[in-house]
């Protein structure tokens, strides 16, 4: 369980920083079993931030994760979730997934939507014990997805 001190806000300009760090340091070691970066390494998060996609999790000061949200239709695309592993274990990342189920409500949609490379085993099976499912397959920027969607209780 997430400490009480920690948060989830808006990211700002000043966290990019921070962000790309965490993003860097939660993906890469993904990097041998895909056989490249994989595609939240290679997104714009300058962008993202100002078009208000990126929410971080503060704790003590410190940016500790964060969790892109796209509308996507009648869903909210969970583009990304990634908690720096330094700060792993502490309950971060159920907060992070909690919000964006949050978000989902707030914003009026019942569904959540999310894409993985088929490599990430490990995030997977969480999904699915998450209530994901697997919709489909597919092989988009040269990377091998697997693309998941869980549908809201009212």
């Amino acid at each position: 369980m997430a400490p009480a001190s920690a948060f989830i806000r808006q990211a700002g300009p000043e966290d990019r920083a921070a962000i790309e760090a965490i993003v860097e340091a939660a993906y890469a070691p993904y990097i041998p079993r895909i056989g490249r970066k994989p595609g939240p390494m290679l997104d714009d998060y300058e962008i993202l931030i100002a078009d208000g996609r990126v929410h971080v999790l503060v704790d003590g000061g410190i940016v500790r994760g964060l969790v892109v949200l796209i509308p996507d239709g009648d869903a909210l695309l969970l583009d990304n979730v990634a908690v720096d592993p330094r700060a792993q274990g502490r309950g971060y990342g159920r907060m992070l997934l909690n919000f964006a189920e949050a978000e989902a409500r707030r914003t009026g949609v019942r569904t959540l939507r999310l894409y993985t490379n088929e490599a990430m085993t490990e995030n997977i099976a969480l999904y699915g014990r998450l209530g994901f499912v697997e919709t489909h397959r597919a092989v988009e920027k040269g990377l091998r997805r697997i693309y998941m969607t869980k549908v809201l209780k009212a």
